[in-house]
Parts: structure tokens; sequence; C-alpha cells
């Protein structure tokens, strides 16, 4: 009969070694308990791995235009409240015309004139709005302020009203002479150089009012939809808000016959009119594009949901059953350690 050895230390490395499997074993087990996913999906799926990360980038995907979408709901949020403001301030310039059209006293045409001055300045103002540094209502020219300042010294638009004026008739505004102006003559300067200069395109409007453009941004909002995320100052509402702000600015406080005087009042109330027409439309494209992205949400976010579900089907651990294992592996440590221990204690030095 052979007896064989077996040194201490050769045990002492075996019982490392389960010790260090045991180890990585309840690591792994701890992390499936925590996400409730495997820990090394790989190993576990095999082949089907793929359809695991399909469906992830599918997730990722539909989680990054959730987050841009949040984008698109803030931007045409803020275009909505500026659109609001303008058409607010046009309902006001509009009523104000109404009250006191026909009326000769000079104290309410001075209220006009102020007033028609606020309104403008507040469309102006709220023209401008930025969100993030970008402007809302410049279209893609997101850099650029959609409006000038009718009302700044040396403004381009208000000496373009002043030159028309001046080369129309030979006068200015506020020249004695234009107590001689026809009621034909008014009509054919507000149809033949008014209309023009803020109507026609790549005309005054664009030279002298406004830096927009005429292509509004657009956003994806889904897979398949793109929609309008705002909208600009180059659309008809603006055109004839700023016409009629103008003429009754410069214009009706002037010293015109009675006759004159109310074809500009009477245009200026046409103009006014069909501004907020124009920006109430604008209002209600943009209030589609709402409607349209609070929609791909709810889509985007049950698609969302469904996913994930395959997700959990496809990589989903039994939490209980991996509490267990962490249960029975702590214990084996417990007694590799305690086992371990024992061994080290062996030495015929103590046998001695």
């Amino acid at each position: 009969m052979k007896t064989s050895f077996i040194s201490n230390l050769s045990v002492q490395n075996s019982m490392r070694s389960t010790i260090n499997s045991v180890q990585a074993e309840l690591i792994d087990s701890q992390k499936e308990a925590v996400s409730g996913v495997y820990s090394n999906i790989g190993e576990e799926l095999g082949a089907t791995t793929t359809r695991s990360l399909n469906l992830h980038s599918e997730v990722n995907m539909m989680d990054n235009l959730l987050k841009t979408n949040a984008v698109v709901e803030q931007r045409l949020s803020s275009t909505q409240t500026a659109l609001d403001t303008i058409a607010e301030s046009a309902q006001t310039g509009l009523n104000t015309l109404v009250a006191l059209s026909g009326s000769n006293d000079d104290s309410q045409l001075m209220t006009v004139q102020r007033t028609m001055t606020d309104v403008l300045e507040q469309a102006i103002s709220a023209g401008n709005t930025s969100v993030n540094g970008e402007y809302v209502l410049s279209g893609i020219n997101t850099d650029e302020a959609p409006l000038a300042d009718y009302f700044e010294d040396d403004s381009p638009a208000r000496q373009a009203f002043l030159d028309a004026f001046t080369g129309h008739f030979g006068f200015a505004p506020d020249d004695d002479a234009v107590s001689s102006i026809t009621a034909d003559e008014m009509q054919s300067f507000i149809t033949d150089e008014l209309e023009p200069m803020f109507l026609e395109e790549d005309g005054d409007w664009e030279a002298n009012w406004s830096n927009a453009s005429d292509t509004p941004t657009t956003a994806r909002i889904s897979r398949t939809e793109v929609i309008q995320s705002s909208s600009t100052t180059i659309t008809d509402g603006f055109r004839y808000m700023a016409m009629a702000s103008v003429m009754a600015i410069e214009m009706l406080n002037s010293d015109f016959s009675i006759e004159s005087r109310n074809v500009v009042s009477n245009a200026a109330i046409s103009y006014m009119g069909q501004a907020i027409s124009g920006i109430d439309a604008d209002r209600s494209q943009l209030g589609l594009s709402q409607n349209r992205v609070a929609q791909a949400n709810e889509t985007l976010q049950a698609q969302i949901d469904i996913v994930k579900l395959n997700l959990d089907d496809l990589e989903g651990v039994d939490v209980y059953e991996a509490s267990n294992r962490i249960t029975a592996l702590s214990n084996q440590m417990e007694i590799s350690y305690s086992i371990t221990a024992r061994i080290n204690e062996l030495s015929l030095v103590n046998a001695l």
C-alpha cells in the first residue's frame, strides 16, 4: 500500500479557487436581484442576443424622440404665447380704430396714435421672443431677430414710409399741405404705394421690417411624422398688422380733410381685421402641431412599454430565485472561510 502526501498549501490554493468562484457567482446573483435581468445577457441568451440588442435600440430611439419632443413642445408653447400677445394687441388696435372711427377731435386722434404706438411696440416685442437663444418667429433663421424696431432712431421701415409719402404727394405727412389731399388721392396712395411696400414678395417688408425666413422650422416627432414647429413674421398677418398700425400712427393725427382721414381710418380697420385673421390662422396651425406632438408622445410611450415587456420576458430573471441563490452562496462562502481558517491552523509545531 502506498501513501500519498497532500500539502497544506495545495489545499489552501484549492479552497481559494473555490472561494473566488463563489464570490464571482455571488456578485452576478446580486446584480440580477437588483436589476431584474441577467448579469451576462450574451451568455444566457446566446443566438437570441441580437434580438435583445435590437429591442434596446428601439427603446433608446423612442426615448430620444420623447426628449426632443419636449423641446419641440417648449418651442411651440413659446410661439403660441407670442402669437397670443400679438393677437390681443391687434384686437386692442382694432377696437380703438372702430370706436374712434370718423372722429376729428384732436384729443381722440391723439389717443388713437398713442394706442396704436403701444400696439405696434407690443407686437414687435412679442414677435422677437426667443427660447434658449433661438427666435421662435424667425422661421429657419433662428439666430436673427424677426422684427425691426419701427421706433428706433433712423429706422429704415419708418424712413421708407416717409419717403413713399413724400414721393407720392410731394410733401411730408406733417406738412400743412396735407389738407389738400383728396379722398381719391389718399386711396391711390394706399393702394399703389403702401400695399406693395408691405405685401409684395421680396419688397420693403423683407428689406426694412423682417429678417425672418419664409420657411418655418420643422421637427420629427415620430418615425414617420414631421410637423411645423414654429411660425414666421413673413406671413400676411404680421404684414397687415404693421401696415394698419403705421397708417394710424403716421396719418390719422395729421391735418387731413375729413374725407381723406376716413379713407385712412377705414383702410386701417380693414387691414387690422385681416391681420387678426392671419395671426389666428398661424395659431391654429401651431395648435394642430401641438396636438400631434401630444398624440405622438402617447404612442411612443405605449410602444416603449410594450418593448420593455418583451425585454423583460427575454432578459428578466426570477428575483426570488436570485435572492435564494444569494443566500445559498453566502452560506457556502462562510463554510469555505471556516474550512480555510482550520486548514491554516494545521501545523507540526502545534502537534509537538
